[in-house]
């Protein structure tokens, strides 16, 4: 290969050569959201941006927003405002909330989803297993 590649495909198929395969670790650096106000403040990276993407896309409505994919989201925040048993808030939150974040390559298990409400408000946890460790994640919707 020279110096400049000879064409875009040339260009691109090397590019496609570095960051593909089993060894080829993505960066996990993000901007870190302040979910009080909404603002972006710094950078976060490795299990600070696992608990954050865990947080987001639980919070985060599949399927709404053309700038994620379908398998990113969760169907929990169009629930909200309905009536909902505690039979569901045990069985399906549980898969909802697996289904949202287990996808992710960083996170190997997802175990322990447990939904509990106290008033407006439902108070969601998970032990996650990821590649940096351990956390019991809490998420409020």
């Amino acid at each position: 290969m020279s110096l400049l590649p000879n064409n875009e495909s040339e260009l691109l198929d090397d590019y496609l050569e570095r960051v593909s395969g089993d060894n080829a670790e993505q960066p996990t650096k993000t901007y870190k959201i302040d979910f009080e106000t909404g603002r972006i403040r710094g950078f976060i990276d490795e299990m600070e941006a696992v608990k954050q993407f865990i947080r987001k896309a639980i919070i985060t409505e599949r399927s709404k927003w053309r700038i994620y994919t379908d398998d990113y989201g969760c169907e929990l925040p169009s629930l909200l405002g309905q009536d909902v048993t505690e039979g569901f808030m045990h069985s399906e939150i549980p898969r909802m909330v697996r289904e949202a974040i287990e996808y992710d390559d960083r996170i190997t298990s997802v175990d322990n989803v447990t939904a509990r409400r106290d008033g407006d408000a439902v108070f969601i946890y998970a032990d996650v297993t990821t590649i940096y460790g351990n956390v019991t994640q809490e998420v409020v919707i």
